[in-house]
């Protein structure tokens, strides 16, 4: 697809000779050395990607799918920070079915920096826009694939007033003894987002569960309590 070849080919441009080995060292060893990085701080990527985006037109969701793909294929990790923030800023372009390009993208490659965008920016746009998609995140939110879960637990974390409480809390709730640290901790990062709107009901809801929630999901949901 042209509008792809012209997406990686501006960002090639700009990204490639802005590199730093000695950073990407040390931001390899921060991710625990699972990915490769070009060693570009936030600040730089940002300023670069956006003159990279600058002109392309709107994607088509085919394109989108494809530009996403091609992105997450690309061995720098900056490359699938990129992807991340393409797709959020066209979130107005998938349909419900493109829930399932999001699940390849959740399942490969996983790691918290690439996770918590997909599914507090993106999968929670997602499934707002395309409500019927709240029973993909029940099935996520029991998956034997941790980070499903961890999506599916954070997806309503900007939704506020909006938020579908019983599900929220149904989903701590089933995986309150999870063995993960990701998971317990987005359990209380969900409890405590929620909180600046119902403090009252995530205090309520800690008490309750409190034999069964973690001290690190009890310790974060009750952070500014």
């Amino acid at each position: 697809m042209r509008a792809m070849n012209d997406l990686l080919e501006r960002l090639d441009e700009r990204l490639l000779p802005a590199a730093d080995p000695v950073r990407a060292a040390g931001m390899a060893k921060y991710m625990k050395n699972q990915f490769p990085f070009l060693g570009l701080p936030a600040p730089v990527l940002q300023k670069l990607e956006k003159a990279a985006l600058t002109g392309l037109p709107h994607p088509s969701e085919d394109e989108l799918e494809a530009a996403a793909r091609a992105l997450w294929d690309r061995p720098q990790r900056e490359y699938q920070y990129v992807a991340c923030a393409y797709l959020i800023r066209h979130m107005d372009v998938p349909g419900p079915g493109f829930i399932e390009v999001v699940r390849d993208l959740v399942t490969t490659k996983s790691w918290w920096d690439t996770i918590d965008p997909l599914a507090t920016r993106f999968t929670g746009g997602l499934v707002r826009r395309h409500p019927a998609l709240s029973e993909v995140m029940d099935a996520w939110s029991a998956d034997d694939n941790m980070w499903l879960v961890r999506v599916a637990i954070l997806h309503q974390l900007h939704y506020g007033a909006d938020t579908d409480t019983d599900r929220l809390f149904g989903y701590c709730t089933a995986q309150a003894g999870h063995r993960d640290f990701f998971v317990r901790k987005a359990i209380g990062w969900a409890l405590r987002h929620y909180a600046r709107t119902d403090p009252d009901a995530v205090r309520a809801f800690v008490e309750k569960q409190r034999s069964a929630l973690s001290g690190l999901s009890i310790r974060e949901a009750t952070k500014h309590l």
